[in-house]
């Protein structure tokens, strides 16, 4: 899979859980993972979609990507239209929220075919005494 393929599909996957609230949240553990904290580490008591994308101060620098969509953050319109989904791609992307560490994900390199060494050479003896 090209790189623009694999980011797509993977701002597609985010989008997508972002959106139906099955993502790395206190709301979310409280339903499905009653061991896990669901305070979010800016101290708000019980970590939310809605305390995320328009109230965590650890996204504010990112906020005004989703602020150019809707103005007062309202969740519908972040959450609903064309425009603002491409909006909640790239501040998922740039800010790193709703990742289980909150940070942004780095791309890694897969290796490739090319990449691998030759294999050695082969003297027609087999190492297994057969």
């Amino acid at each position: 899979m090209d790189e623009r393929a694999e980011d797509w599909t993977l701002r597609y996957r985010e989008v997508t859980q972002c959106r139906i609230g099955h993502c790395f949240t206190g709301e979310y553990y409280s339903r499905f993972v009653p061991l896990e904290k669901v305070d979010c580490p800016c101290g708000e008591a019980f970590q939310t979609r809605e305390h995320l994308l328009r109230d965590c101060p650890q996204y504010e620098e990112h906020r005004h990507i989703l602020q150019s969509v809707s103005r007062d953050n309202s969740l519908p319109a972040i959450l609903g239209t064309r425009d603002s989904i491409t909006a909640l791609a790239k501040f998922l992307k740039e800010s790193g929220a709703f990742t289980k560490n909150g940070m942004p994900r780095h791309h890694i390199e897969l290796p490739t075919f090319n990449d691998e060494p030759d294999p050695a050479e082969s003297d027609g003896e087999s190492d297994d005494g057969g």
